[in-house]
């Protein structure tokens, strides 16, 4: 019977593990952690399968991107951003599917989906210019997802604003080194990519406002469940499971650090309450985590294969849950890290760096809680939201 990939991932996890401190002194996952991740099929986990994916259950997906993160942060953070991809280009012309997949159904995709550039019509297609930041695992993939506003003729934004998600082969756009300095989550490789006057033809875009409102997905025929589910289900899935994992690393970080730890004071952590006290809480909370992301999705896709409608409220309601998640966790790991010592701060300990990690992860904009906290009040009252209100739900 063949193996899922949470068990290859499982049977390379010392490898995983060790390479952390190459990744972060290279700025990117080293060759080889892509190669090995590559054959654990991780990436297959969303992708459809016609293309030897497995299709498989949005869980399974978290699970296993939580497993990658507690063992390095960044290839965790992978996993779930190119992890995702497949899930949309499932439902893209399948023109462009064969292009990606035609010749390797293993062919990473990158992203980012911020409409930072501008796509102006032509015959055929657009004619495409723009910057993006934070493209993860970028060194890693032949494809790319880049977001974009509709542009005039005159390559001015078109009115009203329609947001479109370009998809372009490596060879037409530039990864610019050296643009990933930062102080968490280094090893991501989450470099800026540059586009200059590429030709994308039509079938290779996207609507960008239909994929996020499920349009997309209706009109391309999906059947299954999974290629059904909405996109603000599914996007944040992969990001906020990396930063539970990446809190789970931690935690047995702590742990082990902690075991045979004397304080200052000259008092063992075994024996000190306080201390007991908050590893216990810390882990809890985290559990709480790493629960509430998996009932949220569970809830969405039993909705869906049950063929109810998922409403806005519903959309919004998932949206509060997965960011609760991730606060709760990030601070949870504060709490530990906080009471860890002096010596916790040591590049040598990998404490450090899944403390640095699971920040940098809720800096993420999908992490930001103000708009859909907002969002998911009104809509749970019956109330009107706002346009402003309903980005990225």
């Amino acid at each position: 019977m063949m193996t899922r990939p949470i068990e290859n991932i499982e049977a390379i996890a010392d490898q995983i593990r060790d390479q952390g401190p190459e990744a972060e002194d290279l700025g990117r996952l080293p060759d080889e952690t892509a190669k090995k991740l590559k054959a654990s099929g991780v990436m297959k986990l969303l992708a459809p399968a016609q293309y030897g994916g497995l299709e498989a259950h949005p869980r399974e997906f978290a699970e296993t991107v939580m497993k990658a993160a507690s063992l390095d942060g960044a290839t965790g953070w992978v996993c779930g951003i190119v992890g995702v991809h497949p899930w949309q280009m499932a439902f893209a012309d399948p023109k462009v599917q064969e292009e990606v997949w035609g010749e390797d159904d293993n062919t990473w995709i990158a992203s980012p989906y911020a409409p930072t550039g501008i796509a102006r019509p032509v015959d055929g297609g657009y004619i495409f210019n723009g910057r993006w930041q934070f493209s993860s695992g970028t060194d890693h993939c032949d494809w790319i997802f880049l977001g974009a506003m509709l542009g005039t003729p005159e390559g001015d934004m078109a009115l009203p604003p329609t947001m479109l998600h370009m998809i372009l082969p490596r060879s037409d756009y530039t990864i610019v080194e050296d643009s990933w300095n930062v102080v968490g989550l280094k090893g991501t490789g989450s470099k800026d990519i540059i586009v200059k006057d590429a030709f994308v033809p039509s079938y290779r875009v996207m609507n960008g406002d239909h994929v996020i409102d499920g349009t997309a997905q209706a009109e391309a025929g999906m059947t299954s469940t999974l290629f059904k589910m909405p996109w603000s289900s599914m996007f944040p899935l992969g990001i906020t499971s990396a930063v539970i994992g990446i809190a789970e690393g931690a935690l047995a970080c702590h742990l082990d650090y902690q075991r045979d730890r004397v304080g200052a004071q000259g008092v063992a952590v075994k024996d000190d309450p306080y201390n007991l006290f908050a590893i216990g809480e810390a882990a809890a909370d985290i559990n709480a985590a790493r629960q509430e992301l998996l009932a949220n999705v569970d809830r969405i896709f039993d909705m869906v294969e049950a063929g109810k409608e998922i409403t806005f409220a519903d959309r919004a309601a998932g949206r509060r849950t997965q960011i609760r998640a991730a606060w709760r966790a990030v601070m949870a790991v504060d709490q530990i890290y906080a009471r860890s010592g002096g010596n916790a701060l040591r590049m040598d300990k990998p404490l450090q760096r899944f403390w640095r990690d699971v920040h940098a992860g809720l800096n993420h904009a999908i992490h930001v809680p103000s708009t859909p906290y907002h969002a998911s009040a009104l809509a749970s009252m019956g109330l009107e939201v706002p346009d402003n209100l309903r980005s990225m739900i």
